[in-house]
């Protein structure tokens, strides 16, 4: 067997300082994170993670995810479906809306939820009389963020689906598969590993948005705070202790994340 030829002084100092730089900008951060979190002792710490108000946050960060990861699937990969597998008019213009979450601020997200749904909004009179509150509650949470993560399956699954083409459905219709046979045997076993990938990524934005849920929660203590808001709140009252143990939290989060992201990578191209 031919070995690999050798690797070039550049290359190899490209390399070296790829891993200067990741070092730098994630295992750094990571190890003040916990180097802050731990510097009481591991009582301390665990006193800070089960503090009533972070327990409460991430509780809610979590449920918020795992309401808004599965509609986001079903919803992108519909979609998907949708754009790839036929054609008529408007369909540009449904692609642009699909990616306009994407284009939007935050914080821009927030406000435009706040003025649909607020008590001086557009709806807010109408929901007024009926007893529904929306702002302010963990229900507007779960719809802003819906509505910032709507692209990322969606976007994951159009190219895929593009790429991969019809011969594959077309030949389970021609051996008579119903729409559903087709695309629970066919389309999905396909598209699996991108929907998983979009799935990942979608999580990974519920768990750290910041900006839309701060304009809509209100940042109650205890009943409207996402682990990202009581990292902010805690560190506002100068716990520092507390927030950097908080941070913790969803730093192992996003690493658990990464760590799954790039395990979906190496499947794919495997």
């Amino acid at each position: 067997m031919v070995g690999a030829p050798p690797r070039s002084a550049g290359s190899i100092l490209l390399i070296l300082l790829a891993f200067v730089f990741a070092g730098i900008a994630l295992l750094a951060p990571l190890a003040l994170i916990f180097s802050f979190a731990l510097r009481e002792g591991l009582g301390a710490y665990f006193a800070a993670i089960f503090e009533p108000g972070t327990l409460h946050a991430i509780f809610l960060t979590v449920v918020t995810a795992i309401i808004v990861v599965p509609i986001n699937m079903f919803v992108g990969a519909a979609l998907a479906w949708l754009v790839t597998r036929f054609t008529f008019r408007g369909q540009q213009l449904l692609v642009a809306v699909i990616e306009l979450p994407a284009a939007i601020s935050p914080i821009v997200a927030g406000v435009v939820y706040l003025f649909l749904y607020g008590n001086q909004g557009l709806l807010g009179p109408i929901l007024q009389p009926l007893g529904l509150q929306i702002m302010f509650t963990p229900l507007a949470i779960v719809l802003v963020s819906l509505f910032v993560t709507a692209p990322y399956v969606a976007r994951e699954l159009i190219p895929l689906m593009r790429q991969q083409g019809t011969e594959d459905e077309e030949a389970a219709l021609s051996l008579g598969a119903n729409g559903w046979q087709m695309f629970w045997h066919v389309t999905l076993p396909n598209i699996r590993w991108g929907l998983v990938y979009g799935a990942v990524l979608t999580n990974a934005r519920v768990m750290g948005e910041f900006g839309a849920v701060s304009v809509v929660s209100g940042s109650i203590r205890g009943q409207t705070n996402t682990l990202p808001l009581q990292i902010n709140l805690l560190f506002n009252d100068f716990n520092i202790a507390g927030s950097f143990a908080a941070a913790s939290t969803l730093a192992l989060i996003a690493v658990v994340t990464l760590l799954i992201k790039s395990a979906l990578e190496a499947n794919v191209r495997g």
